[in-house]
């Protein structure tokens, strides 16, 4: 565990993540259940003796609600389930105006986190900030997203038809999924299910990665084909309790692994993630990884765009006409056909086909939620093909001059910068 300190010398442990969710790092991925657990860890470690006061603040870009809470004192506190987070405000006994408590819920997106900071010294993209009072340095609590899409709501409800949380409501969980084995969610291939949010809430791109290679399963074998046989996995009657334990632990089938992985993140460890934390902090979680962006592994996109490594034969539901590659680089980076799910940061750079988007009508805030729906929590925009210009008279006598590879615009979709 690291301190953290500001300069005005107070300090506070750092219980961040143990590796990077900034898109500023070569290995950036979309947050998951560890990560949202572990974000709620440093929020109640880090606000546990810090007094809060005044009103919140939105930034001005921020398209999520404003947040109607102001007390002259208030507490802060953290709850995580799966891919959300519940933040709760509680007024202190005598704080003005008298009022109840407020709970909001955060969903992540692509690169929220939250973050203690100086007030006079914010992080960029803090597009929530919570105050604290004296006596001792001015700070606030800021939840940061580069990439704004991020979302919280008011009210501290659970995004309705999320299910029971694989880290934390083991039991729940496995039942829900075993028990609804008959909806079409598991006609798909499992590495799929493993997305949807409605029976593995917590469980993304990389965990779903690690869990089938360590069941050497085919990403693309049919998901009701893996879970039916659990449904019949009975321990023998003879066994004691401590020989089923042990049992457990040395054949894990994939519900377990979808609880026991997730937990072998959290206890990593580490000083944090963002550009603060630094390659040190990362090198613990790559070193953990098996199979996502790890040499030698062989990855295809699935339906929704998203990559999905393994090792050895897919299955038998790989999409019609997807081709595997294999990473060749030592180094454990996702290649670019893995950047659908952690795209790069825009170049500062425009090129003309950014800059003709630019000049469309902006799409509606709603087409950008797609990304917190259940069953498609995976989706990415689906990638356009290229037209041939046909019949395009020349207008000079002069040849138009021939494209060079940098000009050619890249396979992945565009997203605009959040600032």
């Amino acid at each position: 565990m690291g301190i953290i300190s500001t300069s005005q010398g107070h300090t506070w442990p750092n219980l961040l993540p143990a590796f990077p969710t900034g898109p500023s790092h070569p290995s950036y991925r979309m947050p998951e259940g560890p990560e949202l657990h572990l974000a709620s860890l440093f929020v109640n470690e880090a606000c546990r003796e810090l007094v809060f006061g005044g009103r919140v603040e939105k930034s001005s870009v921020s398209r999520n609600p404003e947040v109607p809470f102001e007390s002259s004192a208030y507490s802060i506190s953290a709850t995580a389930r799966g891919k959300e987070l519940r933040l709760t405000l509680s007024p202190l006994p005598g704080a003005q105006p008298p009022q109840e408590p407020l709970a909001l819920v955060f969903r992540f997106g692509m690169s929220g986190s939250f973050q203690l900071a100086p007030s006079d010294a914010l992080p960029p993209h803090a597009h929530l900030r919570f105050y604290t009072v004296s006596p001792g340095p001015g700070l606030a609590l800021c939840f940061v997203d580069i990439r704004r899409f991020g979302r919280w709501d008011l009210g501290g409800e659970w995004q309705q038809g999320r299910g029971p949380c694989v880290l934390l409501e083991y039991e729940q969980f496995r039942e829900n999924v075993l028990r609804n084995l008959a909806d079409k969610a598991f006609d798909q291939p499992i590495c799929e299910a493993l997305l949807d949010q409605r029976f593995f809430n917590g469980i993304g791109n990389y965990l779903r990665a690690e869990i089938l290679h360590r069941l050497r399963i085919p990403p693309f074998e049919k998901a009701r084909t893996v879970l039916e046989a659990l449904q019949q996995r009975r321990p023998s009657p003879e066994l004691t309790l401590s020989q089923k334990i042990k049992a457990k632990l040395q054949n894990p089938d994939l519900l377990e692994l979808c609880h026991s992985v997730p937990k072998e993140v959290v206890q990593l460890g580490g000083k944090g993630y963002g550009p603060e934390g630094g390659e040190e902090d990362f090198t613990t979680f790559r070193a953990w990884l098996r199979c996502y962006g790890v040499s030698g592994m062989s990855s295809l996109r699935d339906r929704h765009g998203r990559t999905i490594w393994f090792q050895g034969d897919p299955g038998p539901l790989v999409p019609k006409g997807s081709k595997s590659r294999k990473k060749k680089s030592k180094e454990t980076q996702p290649g670019r056909e893995d950047r659908k799910e952690d795209p790069p940061p825009p170049s500062k750079a425009p090129s003309r086909a950014r800059k003709a988007r630019r000049d469309l009508p902006k799409q509606p805030a709603a087409q950008e939620l797609e990304r917190t729906s259940l069953q498609q929590d995976h989706r990415a925009p689906r990638i356009p093909k290229k037209g041939k210009r046909r019949g395009r008279a020349a207008t000079s006598g002069r040849r138009r001059p021939q494209k060079t590879k940098t000009d050619t615009p890249s396979l992945e979709p565009e997203r605009t910068s959040a600032s």
